[in-house]
């Protein structure tokens, strides 16, 4: 197969340029000049950083600073001091610095980051109002897609995360590898915003910024898929050499390999799906290319890397070039891609890049340095570590690391007031924060290991660290932020899907209706009751009505199952009565013949009337609950049931017919939405709750119920038997007007979005313990059946 690039010629060029580029700061290492000069940075640095408290500091706390971590209160606790603005600017110059490649004092990219501040500021300062509202939390990506008419595409990414996070092994670092992916996306989209002007049209705004946003989670996959995947000890090492050749040509010829079948059985099968979405990527990324710019710089960033994966700790004879060139390589092409994904172009980008890439990886590399010991991986510190006893040639990192801030400060950014301020800060607060995370005992231990040769340096240094102060920077608390969120979203996810799964099993136990309570020798009425009742059923409405009455409300479970039974029993047979032939005429229902199949017509019939007699029964059985509440909750009921039957036969006189978006929303309501509300409702009822309370949650009901059925309809027309359990297709087989039908697939995504945000809005007001409505929704827009 004929090569898109000329592998050699592309990685020697830049190879020699690593190569001139390091021999340049190796002088300045071995002859110490920059040390006079970081001194001479410093004191000036040190007069806005190093504060002498005031006699009245001692008193006031008010004024006492919170952890980083503690996130609404440390960014309140900043705007109360008036700090807020000086932490986003040298944040968002940074971040101007690093990932756009930006020199700092010209005019444009300062008008750029005082008006990213001002905006930033803003949206901070809103969401400190609400102390449980998450940072850049789902619903804020779904009201800004909104707001910049990119709903769909936020739909298709959030679909896309959402799989990607069910199919990282777990043997991989699941949290950081979907940070990492959020981090590339966020990366490729500031490149793009970086090119708005103010003539940039909405549609061209739109069309860039979804184009950005598939890009970047294209090239994004790259960092679970490739990189943590050639890491981790998933793979044998005979299985690593055959993953990373399938990369290698990939990028050499522009073609994907097919993935092959000489893989052991537990790796396949992880694979097959790795490969088929990285395969997808890969050609979206090269439709968007119009020259082998991407290829090249891809290579080099996989090539370098690879050099750096295959050296052993314990091997005690690589020179420091060995050990420092795939570092600049690999630390520079890795933003050069992400430049070149989107094919934009900068006078001087790519130079200050290249030359600025390798003081973000010797700075991770320090604060990674125990981890990376512990897995045995080469870097510069760890092998400094483990050699430098017997090799008085090694270049002590650490050294290293100030000679490249010296070099970028004077050389590179001309001696700049605002990228000194900026690129200290930064220093700083990196070894702050690894003082913070292992303890001053060890901080003082690898300051001894790498501190020791120029002692000078060292002392004034650790003033500053100690003493140091407006330091912190917010791509760090996003970081942290986002890191503690996903945990904890991992971790909800997964106790409310056991939750969930427990709940349904006790639910499923109580729903059987035994023969003893229907003497009847031979009972057809009864056999196909308990045939559609255990069958696979999702059990939503008894599982809701568990978390509204003992999570939300606190009442025993015990008391409850009636009212599980009740609320089960109805919708049960509320779908008989719906796959009747003079319905929707279904031959399936959660995976199996539905009862007119496996009986006739009359018996389903009588059979949806029994269960409805069932449930009215079981809300008698209430028993632990005084009777006029009871009372109450049997004359909800009954409303309720007769109001779904009107959305029933709403449903059926629209065959054929092509309602309007609030016609199938009324419609919805009636049939789908009041259900949930019955769900919510009838535990409040029995917890005596007052009447804002369950306002809230028959809003909440509406659009979830909505939300739900449009997913339904999406399902119907996208899905599939197998996980539906009935065949999809059945909406258009039967000309039924549905959210699909009536506003296309892409219409019904935007509208789904819209209940969503709307059901989120009213989960802010909702008082108690109600997290797990927020759970639930999410596996409302979420499922697969």
């Amino acid at each position: 197969m004929k090569a898109v690039i000329n592998a050699d010629r592309c990685y020697r060029q830049v190879e020699e340029q690593a190569r001139h580029y390091f021999q340049l700061l190796n002088e300045q290492v071995a002859e110490k000049k920059y040390i006079p000069r970081l001194i001479d940075d410093f004191q000036k640095w040190k007069v806005d950083h190093i504060h002498h408290p005031s006699f009245f500091s001692f008193f006031s706390s008010k004024h006492k600073k919170p952890s980083s971590k503690e996130t609404v209160h440390y960014i309140k606790w900043l705007n109360y001091t008036n700090k807020l603005e000086d932490y986003l600017k040298r944040s968002i110059s940074y971040i101007y610095l690093r990932d756009l490649g930006k020199i700092l004092n010209d005019r444009e990219t300062q008008s750029k980051i005082n008006r990213d501040v001002g905006d930033l500021k803003n949206t901070l300062m809103d969401s400190t109002k609400n102390e449980e509202k998450e940072l850049f939390s789902l619903d804020w990506m779904i009201k800004t897609g909104k707001d910049e008419h990119i709903l769909l595409t936020v739909d298709w990414l959030l679909n896309k995360l959402y799989t990607v996070s069910a199919n990282i092994p777990k043997e991989l670092d699941a949290v950081n590898a979907q940070r990492k992916l959020i981090k590339i996306i966020a990366g490729v989209l500031l490149h793009t915003i970086d090119g708005f002007h103010d003539g940039t049209s909405a549609s061209e705004r739109k069309e860039k910024l979804d184009k950005a946003i598939r890009l970047g989670y294209c090239y994004g996959l790259t960092y679970p898929f490739i990189d943590d995947l050639l890491d981790s000890d998933l793979l044998s090492i005979r299985e690593k050499e055959q993953y990373a050749q399938l990369i290698r040509t990939s990028l050499l010829t522009g073609t994907v390999p097919p993935l092959g079948k000489d893989w052991r059985e537990k790796t396949r099968q992880i694979l097959e799906y790795i490969h088929a979405e990285l395969k997808e990527a890969f050609e979206f990324i090269q439709a968007q290319q119009a020259s082998a710019k991407f290829f090249e710089q891809a290579f080099v960033f996989f090539h370098s890397q690879e050099l750096d994966r295959q050296k052993e700790l314990s091997n005690s004879t690589y020179t420091n070039e060995e050990l420092y060139v795939p570092i600049i390589l690999k630390s520079s092409s890795s933003r050069l891609v992400a430049r070149a994904v989107i094919q934009t172009t900068d006078d001087g980008f790519e130079q200050r890049t290249f030359l600025y890439g390798i003081y973000n990886q010797l700075a991770d590399d320090f604060a990674d340095m125990f981890e990376d010991l512990k897995a045995g991986a080469v870097t510069p510190y760890t092998y400094f570590i483990k050699h430098r006893h017997h090799r008085n040639d090694l270049i002590n990192p650490f050294e290293m690391y100030w000679a490249v801030i010296s070099n970028l400060i004077h050389n590179v950014y001309h001696s700049d007031n605002l990228t000194r301020e900026v690129i200290l800060n930064r220093a700083i607060n990196g070894l702050k924060r690894f003082k913070e995370k292992h303890g001053r005992k060890k901080y003082d231990e690898v300051m001894k290991q790498f501190a020791s040769g120029f002692h000078q340096f060292n002392t004034f240094l650790q003033k500053m660290v100690d003493k140091g102060d407006d330091v912190d920077f917010f791509d760090k608390l996003l970081r942290d932020h986002m890191i503690n969120h996903l945990k904890r979203q991992r971790e909800e996810k997964e106790e409310f899907k056991e939750k969930l799964q427990s709940v349904k099993e006790r639910v499923n136990q109580a729903l059987f209706i035994s023969s003893a309570d229907e003497p009847m020798l031979e009972d057809p009425v009864l056999e196909a009751a308990n045939y559609s009742l255990m069958g696979e059923g999702k059990r939503l409405r008894p599982i809701m009505a568990w978390f509204v009455g003992v999570e939300m409300y606190g009442l025993k479970e015990e008391s409850l199952v009636p009212l599980f039974r009740s609320l089960e029993y109805m919708h049960t047979a509320s779908l008989l009565f719906d796959d009747l032939p003079s319905q929707d005429n279904a031959s399936y229902r959660r995976g199996r013949p539905t009862i007119h199949e496996i009986y006739n017509v009359a018996i389903a019939e009588l059979t949806g009337l029994f269960l409805t007699q069932k449930a009215i029964e079981q809300q008698t059985c209430l028993e632990q609950y005084d009777t006029k509440t009871v009372l109450e909750l049997i004359r909800y009921s009954a409303q309720v049931t007769a109001n779904i039957c009107k959305g029933q036969a709403m449903d059926l006189d629209s065959k054929e017919k092509m309602l309007s978006k609030d016609e199938l929303e009324t419609m919805c309501f009636y049939k789908t939405a009041l259900g949930f509300e019955a769900a919510f409702v009838m535990p409040a009822i029995l917890a005596k709750a007052d009447e804002r309370e369950k306002d809230a949650l028959k809003k909440f009901a509406h659009h979830a119920g909505i939300a739900f059925q449009i997913k339904d309809d999406l399902l119907d027309s996208e899905g599939n038997f197998e996980n539906l359990g009935k065949p999809a297709g059945l909406d258009k087989e039967n000309h039924t007007s549905t959210f699909v039908t009536v506003l296309g697939i892409e219409g019904a995504k935007v509208e789904l979005w819209e209940h969503y945000c709307l059901a989120m809005e009213v989960l802010e007001t909702m008082p108690g313990n109600a997290s797990f409505l927020k759970l639930f929704l999410n596996k409302i827009v979420h499922r697969d059946r």
